[in-house]
């Protein structure tokens, strides 16, 4: 149901290809992120577990914990969400200072591709 980090640590950046070199500490950092995200997400998934016991079980005091229980799913959601707009960032700020040395046009400043599509005005 939910991505795997875990099994893909070694795969993460081995597909950008074009030359582009990442910087090991820049790369220690989305690890870091990832593996954050990955706990986030298992956390979650075992919330949604007992949200979902409780809700069956209609019991009113597993009803009434279940007001807590959301609340920290919607936090650790916000948390994720926060962690990969910080992922974001750095992934731009490290391919902009990965193509002032680079000449190969495989990523414009923005850190967007360098495949433009021009649409009609």
């Amino acid at each position: 149901m939910f991505p795997d980090f875990h099994e893909m640590e070694g795969d993460a950046f081995s597909g950008l290809g074009n030359g582009t070199q990442i910087d090991g500490k820049v790369l220690q950092t989305f690890q870091k992120s990832f593996v954050q995200v990955q706990n986030i997400l298992d956390q979650n998934r075992l919330l949604i577990n007992e949200i979902n016991q409780n809700h069956e079980s209609k019991i009113p005091d597993n009803l009434s914990r279940n007001v807590g229980l959301i609340r920290e799913l919607n936090n650790n959601i916000r948390r994720v969400v926060d962690l990969y707009a910080d992922l974001s960032t750095s992934f731009t700020k490290s391919m902009d200072a990965s193509s002032e040395g680079d000449s190969s046009g495989a990523f414009k400043s923005d850190g967007k591709a360098g495949h433009k599509r021009n649409r009609p005005g």
